[in-house]
């Protein structure tokens, strides 16, 4: 055979071998679009969108949301003492449910706004949007150091200031860990609202010392700029994963699904009962005989254990499921209040109401925004957007129980004879537990309505009750 008879040979036979590869490589695309559309390869998109890198550079961003709930709620948590303090000095004048509402307006400012703090995550990112919400935070306790003997002030800077920018640190804090963890999600949440635990210990022991050396307005000045100086250097190293995309302020369409239309009524009934122990058990303790310092030492045990609460219910849900966990510590939260509370006419059961009601409580705020979280995330055509509006919704419904869950415990005890009127504070001399009866069984009803809704969703998703949700 002649050499060039060999060339054409080989030539052809190259061909042949290049044709049937592609139309190999061809026959495997036919398949590969074929078992996607039977649906076998359908969950690539949904791995990869959902796909948590569980760890990583999230334990930094967790670190930091710590810190950011360190400071906004060991201030929300501290103002009894500071209103204590003005009720003693600069406005001894006004009355104490007066001067109690800028806490609570405080407080409700960083549900009401939940919605628009989303929108601000959005539109500046999570890292300008945490520079935002320490320069205000620290501008309304520097404010408010010029405003001790002016109640209109204290509402502006105590009260709103303070406010907006604890709501703008609270959304990141709800938001960016859902971004990292999945599986750790509930460990997650539990560090970063563990924070905030630790804040109102610490805070309670240092405001307290502040003011009786250096007074109550150079205490506020003191305050803002610990706040700023420790967490603006932190704010720096925040980092989303996926930035919020484009989303609807209101997203009504979610309502449509049952499960989380029933967790997000257990919020906004839950809240109206949640502050209820921690601010009547030092009238209680009084009311059955016992000294005040064994009422604020009740109160310190109880904000311990929620402390001990937001940690151990986010480790524990990484194992039995967070919707699982959540019903554990809302119908303990329940039982608590309606079993033992009511029947605490001396100091041994008050303090295991207190430990058991404080674990609940704490349970409350560490679950509640993974619930809400992984019950969006099952929503069909749900991502991180339209989680994180869900999130900013629930939180919003909050605002009512925060506002009005305390004041209606006070009406009823006022309706009961316990108050001469709704400014006084004082505790009634009996040795019974009875007259208080009316305003616990009020909280131990909404809790109890709250634990329904959850058992609601829960029996929605269905899977058995074995099942980790």
């Amino acid at each position: 055979m002649s050499t060039r008879t060999e060339l054409e040979l080989r030539t052809v036979l190259r061909s042949e071998q290049l044709h049937a590869s592609a139309v190999s490589n061809e026959d495997m695309s036919e398949v590969a679009i074929s078992d996607g559309a039977s649906g076998l390869v359908d969950e690539a998109p949904i791995n990869a969108a959902t796909s948590m890198p569980e760890g990583g550079y999230g334990w930094t961003v967790v670190s930091i949301c710590a810190l950011f709930t360190f400071w906004f709620n060991g201030i929300m948590g501290t103002w009894g003492i500071i209103q204590a303090a003005l009720l003693r000095s600069q406005l001894s004048s006004t009355s104490t449910s007066t001067i109690s509402f800028v806490g609570t307006l405080g407080l409700a400012c960083i549900v009401a706004f939940g919605l628009f703090g989303v929108r601000v995550v959005r539109f500046l990112g999570a890292r300008m949007t945490a520079f935002l919400g320490i320069g205000l935070l620290a501008l309304g306790e520097f404010c408010s150091s010029f405003t001790t003997s002016n109640l209109g002030g204290l509402f502006g800077c105590s009260g709103v200031l303070y406010g907006l920018g604890a709501c703008l640190l609270y959304s990141i804090s709800n938001i960016l860990p859902t971004q990292y963890f999945r599986a750790k999600l509930g460990l997650a949440s539990g560090i970063v609202k563990l924070g905030g635990g630790i804040g109102a210990a610490i805070l309670a022991v240092a405001i307290e010392a502040l003011i009786t050396r250096v007074g109550i307005p150079w205490t506020f000045r003191i305050l803002g700029f610990c706040s700023i100086a420790t967490c603006a250097p932190a704010a720096w190293f925040i980092r989303e994963r996926v930035p919020v995309g484009k989303v609807p302020f209101l997203d009504l369409s979610i309502f449509r699904n049952l499960a989380f239309t029933a967790i997000f009524f257990a919020g906004a009934i839950g809240t109206f009962a949640l502050f209820i122990p921690p601010y009547f058990l030092p009238l209680v303790a009084q009311g059955i005989g016992l000294s005040s310092s064994t009422g604020a030492g009740l109160v310190g045990g109880f904000n311990a254990c929620t402390a001990l609460g937001r940690f151990l219910s986010g480790w524990m849900s990484d194992s039995i499921g967070p919707l699982n966990m959540f019903l554990l510590a809302m119908a303990l939260n329940a039982v608590s209040m309606l079993a033992i509370w009511p029947v605490s006419n001396s100091l041994a059961s008050l303090v295991i109401f207190a430990m058991l009601n404080g674990l609940a409580n704490g349970a409350f705020f560490t679950l509640y925004p993974v619930v809400v979280a992984s019950t969006a995330a099952r929503i069909e055509h749900s991502d991180s957007g339209r989680v994180a509006v869900a999130m900013g919704m629930s939180i919003t419904g909050w605002t009512g129980g925060y506002l009005m869950g305390v004041p209606i415990a006070g009406y009823l005890l006022q309706a009961s004879s316990l108050a001469s009127d709704s400014s006084s504070s004082s505790a009634p001399t009996n040795t019974s537990i009875a007259p208080y009866r009316p305003a616990i069984f009020y909280a131990g009803g909404v809790a109890l309505a709250s634990a329904a809704c959850v058992l609601l969703a829960r029996l929605k998703l269905g899977q058995g009750m074995r099942k980790r949700v």
